[in-house]
């Protein structure tokens, strides 16, 4: 059995953003970290899980614990599957957010059997309070990697608000 915890934290929402996550299993444990330099916390939270479940081996046993809500219930209650049914589409026919990165993740899901757990954020959970630190630490003081297909939606969306509003 592996148990991983995560957690992602963004300064500004998009703005700097780290995530981490401890990873415990038969050998010990281990933590992955990494900051970025232009993002938002869901993607933190998903890149958090998806780093995790990318450095284990495949079939494993894992309970994933996070206090990411997005990411617990678009995996437990099946939204991700079912945004990914309709061609990446919500209910309401918006576009659902981070496709890329759920897609990912329900690849990497699909090689494991794992266990998506919600714990509250900030609380009694240890292990999640010091991936909060962590992610903090890496958004504030390490955010040197490029979330890449984030900063070009971003740079078309600013476009997009310069050339409406001139």
């Amino acid at each position: 059995m592996v148990t991983i915890h995560t957690d992602g934290a963004c300064l500004g929402n998009p703005g700097p953003g780290g995530f981490a996550a401890i990873i415990e299993d038969c050998s010990g444990q281990r933590t992955i970290a990494r900051g970025y330099h232009l993002t938002t916390n869901n993607r933190m939270e998903l890149m958090a899980a998806i780093e995790a479940l990318r450095s284990l081996p495949a079939r494993q046993k894992v309970r994933l614990f996070s206090d990411s809500q997005y990411l617990v219930n678009g995996m437990k209650e099946g939204w991700a599957r079912t945004w990914q049914r309709n061609g990446w589409r919500r209910s309401s026919r918006e576009p659902a957010l981070n496709a890329d990165l759920w897609s990912e993740l329900l690849g990497l899901a699909d090689q494991h059997d794992v266990e998506w757990i919600w714990v509250r954020g900030h609380a009694d959970d240890e292990l999640n309070v010091q991936c909060d630190r962590l992610a903090v630490e890496y958004a504030t003081n390490h955010a040197t990697e490029s979330d890449e297909v984030f900063e070009k939606l971003h740079q078309a969306k600013s476009s997009m608000k310069r050339s409406i509003g001139s």
